[in-house]
């Protein structure tokens, strides 16, 4: 039985938000609060799809979330590009002036630090975007703004003192799309493929591993480590790449690096964004 719905981490409005409105529009978004609800609630039966952010174009990559997606037991059918245009956002009536603080996640603040510091307001860690918004909507004090989506302005009835606030205008968030089961079945002319693995205990075997990848010609798009249960000695990888586990070069890279390592998962077999390939170009 489907829910036709879509599950998101935050409150209505947030960026996650957004994303399940412009990659599953015909879908009813699911807010939760937290990953882990999120991937629950697709586990559950309450959403068929989960939408999960892996990473910022400014800030970097979402931290704890490459230790969820192995965990979760769900698999990527598909990645959605965002564009984040972050707005300062005030109960109506209020000059940009009168803005002493300005709340928001601690990842969003991270990118937009030269408005903040050019206005001389105060940075404040909230929950989340659109949970901050909704905080300020609550409190009604001309001294306290949110930094959130032009959504958030319209659910919480917010006015935006100013627009596109980021500090670099190609900001962008990368979020993965997530169901039960994976889906090998589809084509298009740019595939990827993720997954983890640990490599085994012996000398160079990273550098053994990655070998596959470039004597066949499969092109690594992201490779990351991590630790894995709070050990140092215990290092897990997350990668992309381009291509199908059923391309001729992309499977004998595959069973190449399943020679050195202990573990190997593919998370994942989906099209690429469109905005994936966009973001290339000078």
């Amino acid at each position: 039985m489907t829910t036709n719905r879509i599950a998101f981490q935050g409150e209505p409005g947030a960026y996650s938000h957004e994303a399940c409105r412009a990659a599953r529009p015909a879908m009813e978004p699911l807010p939760c609060r937290t990953f882990e609800d999120v991937i629950e609630a697709v586990r559950a039966g309450e959403a068929d799809l989960a939408m999960l952010p892996v990473e910022n174009s400014t800030y970097g990559r979402v931290a704890d979330i490459h230790h969820l997606l192995p965990e979760s037991g769900l698999r990527i059918i598909g990645e959605a590009f965002v564009r984040v245009h972050i707005s300062l956002l005030a109960v109506p009536g209020t000059m940009l002036e009168q803005v002493r603080d300005a709340m928001s996640h601690t990842v969003l603040l991270g990118q937009c630090r030269g408005f903040l510091r050019r206005h001389g307001i105060r940075a404040l860690t909230g929950a989340d975007t659109a949970g901050s918004a909704k905080e300020v909507a609550a409190r009604g004090e001309p001294a306290l703004a949110a930094l959130a989506a032009p959504l958030a302005a319209e659910i919480y009835g917010l006015e935006r003192l100013a627009d596109e606030i980021e500090d670099r205008q190609n900001n962008t968030t990368r979020f993965l799309i997530m169901a039960p089961a994976a889906d090998l079945t589809r084509r298009s002319d740019r595939m990827l493929t993720s997954f983890v693995f640990r490599v085994r205990n012996i000398p160079a075997a990273l550098y053994k591993a990655m070998g596959g990848f470039a004597t066949n010609g499969v092109n690594m798009t992201k490779l990351e480590s991590y630790m894995v249960d709070g050990v140092f000695t215990a290092t897990q990888f997350y990668a992309d790449i381009e291509g199908h586990p059923e391309d001729a070069n992309v499977a004998r890279a595959l069973e190449e690096l399943g020679y050195f390592t202990s573990s190997l998962e593919i998370l994942g077999v989906y099209p690429a964004d469109p905005l994936r390939e966009a973001q290339r170009q000078p």
